[in-house]
Parts: C-alpha cells; sequence; structure tokens
C-alpha cells in the first residue's frame, strides 16, 4: 500500500520547535484515526525483545506560510480520495476539548488559521498539492 498512497505533514513556517513537534503529534494522532491500514507488524530485536509496529509510509515533514497552508487545506479538503487533517489556533488556544468545539463553532471558515496539516491519499495527488513545500528544518 505504501507504494500507492502517500503521507506528508505540513507545518506552518516559523513555528518554534517545540510548537512544530506538539503539531505534528497532534495530527498524526488525529490522522491515525482515520486510516484503514494497519500498522506495520511488531518487530523482535536480536535481545528477544518486541518493537510496536511502527506505520510503514515515511513522512516527510514539510513547511509553508500561513497562506499556503489554508490554501493547501482548501485544496486537499476538495478531493473526496484524501484524508484531510488540519490542528488550528483555535485548537491550540484552547483549555480543553469542549472549550475548542465552542470555539471552533463560533469561527468562521475564513478565519480559522492552520499550525499543521496531514494529508493521505493516491501518491500522485499528495504529491502534485505538496511537491514545491520546501522540507522542516
Amino acid at each position: 500500500m505504501t507504494g500507492t498512497t502517500r503521507l506528508v505533514l505540513v507545518v506552518r513556517e516559523g513555528l518554534e520547535p517545540a510548537s512544530a513537534v506538539n503539531a505534528a503529534v497532534v495530527v498524526g494522532l488525529s490522522l491515525a484515526r482515520r486510516l484503514s491500514h494497519p500498522l506495520g507488524a511488531d518487530g523482535r530485536d536480536a535481545s528477544g525483545r518486541t518493537h510496536a509496529g511502527l506505520d510503514p509510509h515515511p513522512v516527510p515533514v514539510l513547511t509553508a506560510p500561513a497562506p499556503r497552508l489554508r490554501e493547501l487545506h482548501d485544496r486537499a479538503r476538495a478531493h473526496e480520495d484524501l484524508i484531510t487533517v488540519g490542528f488550528n489556533e483555535v485548537a491550540r488556544r484552547a483549555r480543553d476539548y469542549d472549550d475548542y468545539l465552542d470555539a471552533l463553532a463560533a469561527t468562521p471558515a475564513d478565519d480559522v488559521d492552520y499550525v499543521a496539516l496531514a494529508v493521505f491519499g493516491p501518491r500522485n495527488r499528495v504529491t502534485a498539492l505538496t511537491k514545491r513545500l520546501p522540507l522542516h528544518a
């Protein structure tokens, strides 16, 4: 399956390293819930210790300025064959999940600013949307 599909993570340009890592974890966990494919098999090291299976997809972490991140979100969401998960400023500022849901319900879509996105789907479509974005440094 990893040959025909692609998983890409895009974080907003200029985020502090801790914020970028946090955003990556949030969208990664949210995306995992939506994927139907299983993780790779558990593995054993030479000492016989078991290590949990991992996602078999390489996950490039790219960066984009805020306006490009919003555009990418909108373009990816327009394709039914893509799974797109966004982490936004409304969520980042909320103290708990209920506060997030209340604040999100009061925020127009055009005012939702994204911190990170995960995009998963057919390799050619994900690549077309993200190929010009640089790797996160």
